[in-house]
């Protein structure tokens, strides 16, 4: 595995974008991301900031000092997380680049997620004054982000029984899962493991669901279901499909079938979504109570 310096990586290369502040979820999400970017033979680029968080602003002014310290631990969490990415995927052999930046790591993130194939962060980081920041961080990117946002939880599900699981994408029936629809089959395809597709038709749990019309909204949620995999199969004929349409809220369902799967993949916003850069209640929601990875996909802009 070879490890190269951002300014000797093209600019053109499609790459997998790693954030990295040296805190335990971070380097988590750097061990998934390898494996992510061996699948997708693509580069993966690791970097870090050096940059104190502000919000949107201009960092903090610090001494010279600070900063020679800054960035010697900066390099040192570079190649802690080259290690780690390394051991990940030591068959795989993606290539890897990686860089310390001075400025504040969202406004980074984000503007560097317009050419990345996929972004992928850690759910939690180290906290006020440390580079990172990663919890705010996940919430920035998934809500702001030009590519797909994979965030990483306490489980990167890298281990040789997680890789068995199935992908599970959620289906609302609007044009904004088709994107997380494309997404799962081509992650299921390369992972060589099954798809698992959730229709939750109600957003009120089953017990509080009429009886009247029942039989009529699930056969209308099974034709949603139907139509939204259309192609899909033809596409993809290695991936088995396990169909589910259940009458329950999104979340709830999603978080449960969760623990069957190795990946959630889901829209940026569905029923009532309408602004590009707000994050559906469904996805925002997940992205603070579930434990395995999970890819938020947002159409580019």
């Amino acid at each position: 595995m070879s490890v190269e310096s951002f300014a000797q990586a093209p600019q053109l290369d499609p790459q997998i974008l790693a954030a990295v502040d040296g805190s335990v979820s971070s380097y988590q999400a750097v061990a998934w991301a390898a494996v992510e970017a061996g699948l997708h033979h693509c580069r993966l680029h690791l970097l870090t900031s050096m940059g104190i968080d502000t919000g949107y602003g201009p960092g903090m002014a610090l001494g010279t000092a600070d900063l020679d310290w800054l960035r010697k631990d900066s390099e040192r969490t570079l190649a802690e997380a080259t290690r780690i990415a390394r051991t990940a995927a030591p068959g795989d052999d993606p290539r890897i680049s990686t860089e310390v930046s001075a400025e504040p790591i969202i406004p980074t993130l984000i503007e560097r997620s317009a050419h990345a194939r996929m972004l992928v962060v850690g759910s939690r980081g180290m906290g006020a004054f440390r580079r990172g920041m990663l919890g705010s961080v996940s919430t920035a990117t998934t809500h702001h982000a030009h590519c797909p946002v994979a965030v990483i939880h306490g489980d990167s599900a890298i281990d040789a029984v997680s890789a068995t699981r199935p992908i599970l994408v959620g289906v609302d029936g609007t044009g904004n899962s088709v994107a997380a629809l494309d997404l799962a089959f081509e992650e299921a395809s390369r992972r060589k493991v099954g798809l698992t597709a959730l229709h939750a038709w109600s957003d009120v749990s089953g017990l509080d669901v009429p009886v009247a019309g029942w039989d009529g909204a699930e056969e209308s949620a099974q034709a949603t279901l139907a139509e939204a995999l259309a192609g899909h199969a033809e596409r993809y004929p290695d991936v088995p499909v396990r169909r589910i349409v259940v009458a329950n809220r999104p979340v709830r369902s999603l978080l449960d079938e969760s623990a069957n799967a190795q990946l959630v993949v889901v829209g940026s916003h569905g029923r009532g979504g309408f602004q590009s850069m707000v994050l559906g209640s469904t996805s925002n929601a997940l992205l603070h109570s579930v434990e395995v990875p999970m890819i938020v996909v947002r159409e580019r802009r």
